[in-house]
């Protein structure tokens, strides 16, 4: 049995004149965050982008990636001090990072002492793979945490089932999706494929987006929704299945506080068994023709 208490920011993308300046506004979400009681901080994906406006070329796409993807180290590094000077796990959104001759999407996981490890995104939306040119990184996994095994699905990733299905047989009865959409249809294409990750494996799933609008830039300049937390649709829980949400592009802290021992209850005798039953599902269907008696 696990449990933890979560805060998902619905972070405001602004034009932060330095790193000292990203790193000061993320002190004081971080800080609001551990006085909530929270154990575990979520940002989205893609947040770091915003450090882009600190460095030549803002407002050209290529260039803004190139910028901050040359400033992974110090933004890693960064991310890891905060995590430790204030004693929460954090999950800082994404960061797109150079390797081997090209860039992935890499969300850290990284705990109060500063240790970490990351997932991937497992596939790429059309900007990112005809715009930016970023490739898919390793395979979907899950993490060992002081909270139980938790797993990462990115934004496009948790709109298919087979991503975090690998991740739900794999023991995490948490998904944690950060989430970047510059428009109301790609908020709610993530938001509906959320809800349905939770309904169909009997887990949690927890998305957090970025908010507001930021001109000056062109890779993060318009962003559209708010965070929530999804689960079962069952007796037990809330009959929408909606745990918590968030106001609409607000820039706010969403607090939930999440058990383990729910999920296993609701798997073990709920009015249906979503998770048991995923493989009893018939095999594909096939073309019939009719026929005339």
């Amino acid at each position: 049995m696990s449990t933890v208490r979560l805060a998902l920011s619905q972070f405001p993308i602004t034009a932060p004149p330095s790193l000292e300046a990203f790193f000061a506004k993320l002190d004081g979400i971080l800080a609001e965050a551990r006085s909530g009681g929270a154990e575990l901080v979520v940002l989205p994906e893609y947040a770091c982008m915003e450090t882009a406006a600190a460095f030549p070329g803002a407002g050209d796409p290529a260039r803004e990636l190139a910028s901050v993807s040359a400033a992974g180290p110090a933004l890693l590094a960064g991310f890891r001090d905060a995590a430790r000077r204030h004693g929460v796990w954090l999950l800082p959104g994404t960061m797109p990072r150079a390797e081997a001759g090209r860039v992935v999407n890499r969300a850290p996981l990284i705990a109060p002492d500063g240790s970490l490890t990351a997932q991937d995104k497992s596939t790429m939306t059309r900007f990112e793979a005809e715009q930016w040119g970023v490739s898919p990184g390793a395979a979907p996994r899950v993490f060992d945490t002081a909270f139980g095994t938790l797993g990462i699905a990115i934004c496009y990733d948790v709109e298919f089932p087979n991503i975090v299905r690998a991740q739900v047989d794999a023991g995490a009865w948490l998904i944690l999706a950060p989430s970047c959409t510059d428009s109301l249809h790609g908020f709610n294409r993530v938001r509906l494929s959320a809800r349905a990750r939770a309904l169909e494996n009997q887990c949690f799933v927890a998305m957090v987006p970025t908010v507001g609008l930021a001109p000056s830039l062109a890779s993060v300049d318009e962003n559209h929704g708010y965070a929530a937390v999804f689960g079962p649709v069952d007796r037990g829980f809330p009959e929408d299945g909606v745990i918590v949400a968030g106001t609409l592009d607000a820039a706010e802290l969403v607090f939930a506080d999440l058990d383990s021992a729910r999920i296993d209850a609701v798997r073990a005798d709920g009015a249906v068994r979503n998770h048991r039953d995923w493989g009893a599902a018939p095999p594909p269907c096939c073309l019939v023709t009719p026929e005339i008696p």
